[in-house]
């Protein structure tokens, strides 16, 4: 990771860790950097957004840093993060972005570039971008005259997203009663409309942003008002995503979540009994349960783990030529629709295979039994101090030992936060809580937590 770019961007609290003149100057370097490629020096850039209030601010500020460097700028407004990344490449944009912080508060936000392919920027990039913010790099020159870029309204952009989706469908929705969170955010700009265009009847939460509300208490990472929705209402199923889209889960038709790992297993086995799951393999992370890796093991579906964040499961899957890959989180990847996570296609693909299969939601998953797991995070000082310390691997070694086949422990940094998480599986919640506080215990009395 970079100075200002983690995993998933340049991310953090608005006007204080990303300030809108850092999105002046990322949107500068960007205007500059592509625009050395066209003979006009006019490089063409689609940006979006979700619904944070913050994020008007940086769609500005990022405007006038491109259009001030000669490159033109299309405006989708609040759309989905796949959506950005599927227009890049229908409409051969030199780049996209997106303005989100996912399913961050709503005070924090996040700058994600994606480059010509719809996939993540390249690390260099990212780099070169950095060091222009700490001047570093010679100022760029002002485009002067008829080569100051200008702005164009791109929201059509986002109806083709939305008309692409539909086509992915392989049989109507009628009859079907499906529930949506929305989670206040750029899903309320897309996923009511493509299913009711797809003939389910549908009951819609959290789909009126009022830029503060963007996943508070709702969508993908609070998916009890979701839970009870699909029972009171007597739902065959429910869908809930994050702020800017890209993750999916779901809730049965009983009021059982189905996790981003669930979801992996049952499109996992749908494709392998198609023969169109490419090299019989899954992609995951090593945060995925060690009960879906013994549910493949059963069904014989190869898998491999990348590192956590759907960019490493993305690019382990171009790299083998893979087809599914995806995170317990919810951000799902079917390489031959998308380049990235993408929670309303996750929506339809996990619709597929209950209306191919003829089953409830529920029977989906009667082969597959997950591990209690709990994950704990600590905010601390250094997070790569923390994880060094001699006393905390001691910590996780002893764990490690004690649960041997039947459980496992992981201690890893955050890609987009000052926090060390702690996870463990075990055979029950009580030991899971048990060994997560040994550690977590060390790591406060070697005075790492804030």
């Amino acid at each position: 990771m970079g100075k200002y770019f983690g995993t998933d961007g340049f991310r953090g609290e608005a006007n204080i860790d990303l300030t809108v003149e850092h999105a002046y100057k990322v949107g500068r370097y960007l205007g500059y950097y592509y625009g050395k490629n066209h003979k006009d020096g006019k490089a063409g850039i689609v940006i979006g957004k979700d619904t944070r209030r913050s994020s008007y601010m940086f769609e500005y500020s990022l405007v006038a840093g491109l259009t001030a460097s000669g490159a033109d700028v299309y405006l989708m407004h609040v759309t989905p993060t796949p959506s950005v990344s599927y227009v890049v490449r229908l409409d051969e944009f030199d780049c996209g972005i997106m303005i989100s912080a996912s399913h961050n508060p709503y005070y924090d936000n996040g700058i994600k570039v994606i480059n010509g392919q719809g996939y993540k920027l390249e690390a260099n990039v990212e780099a070169e971008i950095e060091a222009y913010i700490d001047g570093e790099i010679p100022e760029i020159p002002f485009a002067k005259r008829e080569q100051i870029g200008k702005t164009v309204d791109y929201s059509m952009g986002r109806n083709r997203y939305i008309g692409y989706l539909m086509t992915l469908a392989t049989r109507s929705y009628k009859k079907m009663r499906v529930g949506l969170d929305c989670a206040n955010g750029a899903a309320s700009t897309v996923a009511k409309a493509v299913f009711e265009a797809l003939g389910a009847k549908t009951y819609v939460i959290h789909n009126t942003p009022d830029g503060t509300n963007i996943n508070d208490g709702c969508g993908s990472t609070h998916i009890e008002q979701l839970k009870q929705l699909v029972k009171d209402q007597q739902l065959d199923i429910g869908f809930a995503y994050d702020g800017d889209a890209d993750r999916c889960l779901a809730v049965d038709e009983t009021g059982e979540v189905i996790d981003g790992d669930k979801i992996l297993y049952a499109c996992g086995c749908y494709l392998s009994e198609r023969g169109e799951l490419s090299n019989n393999t899954v992609v995951t992370t090593v945060m995925s349960n060690l009960g879906l890796y013994k549910a493949f093991d059963n069904k014989g579906i190869r898998y491999e783990k990348t590192a956590v964040g759907d960019k490493y499961v993305f690019e382990n899957m171009m790299e083998n030529g893979h087809s599914l890959g995806g995170e317990q989180s919810g951000h799902i990847i079917f390489s031959k629709y998308a380049t990235t996570g993408d929670g309303v296609l996750t929506s339809i693909k996990l619709m597929e295979v209950i209306l191919e299969k003829k089953m409830k939601a529920s029977e989906l998953f009667r082969d597959i039994k997950i591990y209690p797991q709990l994950l704990v995070n600590v905010r601390v000082k250094s997070k790569p101090e923390a994880r060094a310390d001699e006393d905390v691997i001691a910590a996780v070694k002893r764990v490690e030992e004690v649960l041997g086949d039947e459980g496992r422990i992981l201690l890893r940094e955050s890609g987009t936060e000052p926090v060390l998480r702690v996870m463990v599986e075990a055979a029950t919640d009580e030991l899971c809580k048990k060994y997560v506080d040994e550690v977590v215990q060390v790591i406060k009395e070697k005075g790492h937590e804030v």
